[in-house]
């Protein structure tokens, strides 16, 4: 089968994060079965979701992994022109919910099968492909640690394939989400000293969180490889209260940090802690039982920062035929695989803006050419 045409099954297994994936991981399982490779499966504790690893090639060190994720985010609520689970093609694009993000990748993965078994390799090609990615990297470490742990030889670097234009990327910001849920006392408005405002107390940690960013900035923690270049702290949702007069006894609020590779994720929620720690001391005099919790989405998913002179990026700019690689702001599980011990790059078909839109689309030509940088590897791992 082509990369488009096993995009038309991929894409019709709706498997958003967070929900089950059995569905298109079976589908992947019976192709490779058809093809004759066997795959490890890695499931969650629950059995409802499972990622996959498989080799090709011999058992010897050197050989490149290339990943993905067989996840995608909701169409609720988006005007999509077309079934967004139903490839259609419409000139030169193919239009579905994953196309770009990033099923177009595991298409082209998959249809260089039989090229990269009818090759002469010397070093092995993995397949990693893994779930909930969409909703926090939740499985990129254990996908990569099982590869690492599973072979008894090393692979020489990983290739994530999220969207890039085929254009080879060596960083990414990490991320982190949250909530933080301020728990006060309740009253008449009236009462403001006499009791402790949830709304009040939140509104004090949303600023100090855009403080410690403005802070990061201002000690010169930047890094102009990315836009923007330093670390974003932002809270996107808040809510608390019950009426105008009624003293807030609960406020929530959601928010993330996005760190490039030099600020740590633990120095910044450190900081955060200590201040909520200050508050609760203040707070506690007036009403003993006030507390801030957080209640953490995923676990922080670490940034990658490879370096320049690293083989995976000779690799990926010979295969790739590109001359200059970049970051990107969005985080992926590359940085995960690079924790694990790979080196890493992100280099896939598509538009990153395309992505978690309505009319997803990746080209006929990003396809194409993707499919050929597989035909490339099989060159290079057969050298």
């Amino acid at each position: 089968m082509t990369a488009a045409e096993i995009l038309s099954h991929l894409v019709s297994f709706p498997g958003l994060g967070g929900e089950s994936n059995l569905p298109v991981a079976r589908w992947i399982e019976d192709y490779l079965t058809e093809h004759g490779v066997t795959y490890t499966r890695v499931p969650n504790d629950a059995g409802d979701k499972v990622a996959l690893h498989a080799r090709i090639g011999p058992a010897t060190d050197g050989g490149i992994i290339l990943s993905g994720h067989m996840d995608v985010v909701p169409t609720a609520g988006q005007p999509w022109d077309t079934d967004p689970f139903e490839l259609v093609r419409k000139g030169d694009k193919y239009f579905a919910r994953g196309s770009c993000d990033m099923k177009g990748f595991l298409a082209c993965c998959l249809a260089a099968v039989p090229h990269f078994q009818q090759a002469d390799l010397k070093r092995p090609v993995y397949f990693a492909f893994s779930y909930d990615e969409e909703v926090g990297c939740r499985a990129g470490d254990i996908v990569a640690e099982s590869i690492r742990d599973h072979y008894d030889e090393k692979p020489g670097g990983a290739i994530i394939g999220e969207p890039t234009m085929l254009q080879p990327m060596v960083g990414q910001k990490g991320i982190m989400v949250y909530t933080t849920v301020v728990h006060g006392s309740q009253g008449h408005s009236s009462r403001i000293r006499q009791e402790v405002d949830a709304v009040h107390e939140a509104a004090r940690l949303v600023v100090f969180l855009e403080e410690k960013m403005e802070s990061l900035i201002q000690a010169g923690h930047l890094d102009d490889r990315f836009h923007p270049n330093h670390t974003s702290i932002h809270v996107g949702k808040i809510a608390g209260g019950s009426a105008f007069n009624i003293i807030a006894n609960e406020c929530r609020f959601d928010w993330d940090y996005r760190n490039i590779p030099r600020d740590s994720a633990e120095e910044i929620f450190t900081d955060f802690q200590a201040y909520c720690h200050e508050r609760e001391t203040v707070c506690r005099k007036i009403y003993p039982d006030f507390r801030i919790e957080h209640l953490p989405l995923h676990p922080p998913v670490p940034p990658l920062d490879t370096a320049e002179s690293a083989d995976i990026v000779d690799l990926i700019k010979q295969i790739s035929g590109a001359s200059t690689t970049g970051t990107v702001a969005y985080a992926a599980e590359a940085g995960q695989f690079s924790n694990a011990g790979f080196d890493s790059v992100i280099c896939g078909p598509g538009d990153i803006a395309q992505a978690h839109r309505a009319n997803e689309f990746v080209s006929v030509e990003q396809l194409e050419g993707c499919s050929r940088m597989m035909e490339k590897l099989a060159e290079h791992l057969s050298s």
